[in-house]
């Protein structure tokens, strides 16, 4: 009995000891969902389970997977950020339309609010499959078809700031090389997209591919084509430049370029030469597209002047100018406009070291044969297109 008198009392700060063990780690574990919270940059965005969901969803475009149609992964916390930050920008115009309207019936994939002050997003339908990481896979309403080293990619980049362009990272080559694969392969590859948002692909060697206009147009004959064009000498380097820094072995330029030196004959075998002879190849799309469905744009001028450029494109594609100068700087180093914000990114972003690469030095006898070989055929091409590129 004596025992059990002077053990009873040690007993008793035992389960305030645990309590407040419970109540450090319960304070620790709020603390850090709080950091968490914070670090995902939700602080700031719309609350609740509506756009965490979403941001679960949205593909990460880069290829054929992710975020907004098919990857189950989270993308990066600052490209789910930026996204939430384009679809309440995306929100704010479509509401502006319809209060400039207001006699208009909202269509399903506009409109929708937010009750100032409640926290409560109120979405209609069409936001709110967005959101969630719905909306469907359709082939696409414009095309990239060209030229390789024309600035293709730098163009894709820039469209993609636009909140109603939706486009695959990577190069379909669809109507080139997996053609046989069908329609239902290739629409799976798109990314998914709402009504009144654009779903657009590129792939530059289309241009060069005999078959690619007729099958293109059996796809949709309403189809936009975009075609980047370049000096045709500069693009020759430039293409042997790649293929340079893959194939150090490869012949000089100058021995490439030349069935024979001694007659000054042109090998327009040579890929990298049969390109650049853009009126030729044009020929081909016009046997299945109106020139009025074909924007030419020039890969100097989206270097010089980038906005001017998508000025015209957005004109083109239908959408309203959104990208403008704000979105662009000059980067000295690399020498052409890189992005101040990325799709899907807080940060400048500039294309990759596999652009911009420092040309060889090349023979300036066999530059000026090149550029008398070229003439008449850009001549030619600016008959057809209606427009004086400047090369010659």
């Amino acid at each position: 009995m004596a025992v059990s008198a002077a053990t009873a009392p040690a007993a008793e700060p035992l389960p305030r000891s645990i309590f407040k063990k419970f109540l450090v780690m319960l304070c620790s574990l709020l603390m850090s969902l709080y950091v968490f919270y914070c670090l995902a940059d939700r602080c700031q965005t719309l609350p609740g389970p509506i756009i965490a969901a979403g941001a679960a969803s949205e593909e990460e475009e880069g290829g054929g997977g992710g975020y907004l149609g098919g990857s189950a992964e989270f993308p990066p916390w600052p490209a789910a950020a930026a996204r939430r930050k384009r679809l309440l920008q995306r929100l704010k115009q479509r509401r502006r339309r319809q209060e400039a309207a207001p006699g208009r019936e909202v269509p399903a994939g506009g409109g929708g609010s937010r009750a100032v002050g409640s926290g409560v997003f109120t979405g209609t339908p069409g936001t709110l499959t967005l959101l969630l990481g719905e909306g469907s896979k359709r082939l696409p309403q414009a095309i990239i078809i060209g030229v390789k080293k024309g600035g293709t990619r730098a163009l894709l980049e820039f469209l993609r700031v636009h909140p109603d362009v939706r486009a695959v990272g990577a190069e379909p080559h669809f109507f080139d090389r997996n053609y046989e694969r069908g329609l239902a392969w290739y629409r799976d590859l798109m990314p998914r997209t709402l009504e009144g948002q654009i779903t657009m692909e590129k792939t530059p060697s289309y241009f060069v591919t005999r078959e690619a206009p007729a099958r293109i147009s059996s796809m949709s004959k309403g189809t936009k084509l975009i075609v980047v064009v370049r000096d045709p000498v500069t693009r020759a380097i430039s293409d042997y430049t790649q293929t340079l820094s893959k194939k150090p072995e490869i012949p000089t330029f100058e021995s490439l370029t030349f069935k024979n030196r001694t007659t000054g004959l042109i090998d327009t075998s040579w890929s990298a030469i049969q390109i650049g002879i853009y009126a030729k190849h044009l020929e081909n799309w016009l046997l299945h597209f109106p020139i009025g469905q074909i924007l030419f744009v020039s890969g100097e001028r989206l270097i010089s002047d980038p906005a001017g450029e998508l000025g015209r494109v957005q004109d083109f594609l239908g959408l309203k100018r959104i990208i403008t100068d704000k979105h662009f700087y000059f980067n000295k180093t690399k020498g052409f406009p890189c992005l101040k914000k990325a799709e899907g990114s807080s940060k400048p972003h500039c294309l990759g070291k596999t652009k911009g690469r420092t040309h060889p030095d090349i023979d300036q006898e066999v530059v000026q044969r090149l550029r008398d070989f070229y003439r008449p055929f850009n001549m030619k091409f600016y008959q057809m297109t209606g427009q004086d590129f400047g090369w010659d």
